[in-house]
């Protein structure tokens, strides 16, 4: 694993960041996959900049040459069948994933401090955003900063490890979930189950439930996340004044 990572960036519209919008892709992509939201949602984020990191791991085997392999832990034990099937097996399957995503983390933290600094920015202005394997890095990194980022969106993802995330976190970011109720590699439990430790942590967060959406993020999804953004910075912005 690399000791740093970088990707693709847009910069503010209005030419002047005032936050900082990183977006973190799913496993088997690379950041060229997301930054294109940032395109998207800049008419509502004109002071935001926006970045998207490829993940440290390349996947063993993937085609040289092509486009995406990237990971930001091995999957090697996941499979979403056994979930569904045996969903008390749940927990454990999150809290492995969780140990083989330190190193990940860490290297993440160190991207963000970086460019947070790029931009002159307090980490107060961050807003994480992540797809599938890049929404449990948003929680497992974002919820544990300081100070704590403005906003945390995460699409068809999961909560990794989180039986000490009470102790372990600095303050209570807004969170939005997004999941397709069809999701066939990352079930819609998950994102009930992450629900449920968050408000157990005192971190209640917000939801929604694409119906008959697979995999992937959907047109409303799409604008709900580009709102929740808008709303989150835009209230973190005030209380910096």
């Amino acid at each position: 694993m690399t000791a740093t990572i970088d990707g693709p960036r847009l910069p503010a519209a209005t030419g002047t960041a005032k936050s900082l919008v990183v977006l973190l892709h799913g496993y088997g992509a690379d950041g060229n996959d997301l930054i294109e939201l940032g395109a998207q949602w800049q008419r509502l984020l004109p002071d935001a900049a926006f970045v998207a990191p490829h993940a440290p791991g390349r996947i063993p085997g993937f085609p040289p040459g092509m486009g995406g392999g990237r990971q930001w832990f091995a999957l090697d034990a996941y499979d979403p069948a056994l979930l569904r099937r045996d969903p008390q097996h749940t927990a454990a399957v999150y809290a492995a994933m969780g140990a083989a995503a330190a190193p990940a983390v860490a290297v993440l933290n160190g991207f963000l401090d970086a460019e947070l600094a790029r931009h002159s920015l307090p980490g107060s202005r961050l807003a994480l955003v992540g797809f599938s394997q890049g929404t449990m890095m948003a929680l497992q990194v974002g919820l544990r900063r300081t100070p704590a980022p403005a906003a945390i969106l995460g699409y068809s993802g999961a909560l990794l490890a989180g039986d000490d995330l009470k102790e372990q976190m600095h303050g209570r970011p807004p969170v939005l979930l997004i999941h397709g109720d069809a999701d066939e590699v990352v079930p819609v439990e998950a994102m009930f189950a992450a629900l449920q430790v968050l408000a157990a942590a005192d971190c209640p967060a917000r939801f929604h439930v694409s119906p008959g959406l697979g995999h992937g993020i959907s047109a409303d999804g799409l604008q709900l996340g580009g709102a929740f953004l808008a709303e989150s910075l835009s209230r973190g912005a005030a209380a910096a004044v």
